[in-house]
């Protein structure tokens, strides 16, 4: 019995394609993505008012940390590849490990 393999989000079966897996619904419903901004676009005091306005479970406010995480490092990937800048995404990264560490 031959074994499928993934290659990023490519499922291939004896040389042939059989699916492509479509991760970017998986935050569908999940009002944690649409927090992700707090990272992305607020900073200090700023984000603070964001969160105080938002009135969000700790929970919630973890996940959406999590999806600016994962969102910053495609970013510096990215910027990586294309040898460009990656002051932003670095900066984000360093202030949800910051908030994560004060939170903790």
């Amino acid at each position: 019995m031959s074994q499928a393999k993934f290659y990023s989000n490519l499922l291939v079966h004896q040389q042939r394609l059989h699916a492509v897996i479509d991760f970017g619904c998986l935050g569908v419903g999940d009002p944690a993505c649409d927090y992700a901004i707090a990272w992305t676009f607020f900073s200090g005091e700023s984000r603070t008012a964001f969160q105080s306005a938002l009135a969000v479970d700790d929970a919630t406010w973890a996940r959406s940390r999590g999806w600016a995480l994962w969102k910053s490092l495609i970013t510096l990937v990215e910027a990586l590849d294309k040898k460009a800048s990656t002051t932003v995404p670095q900066a984000t990264i360093n202030q949800l490990i910051d908030n994560y560490y004060r939170d903790t």
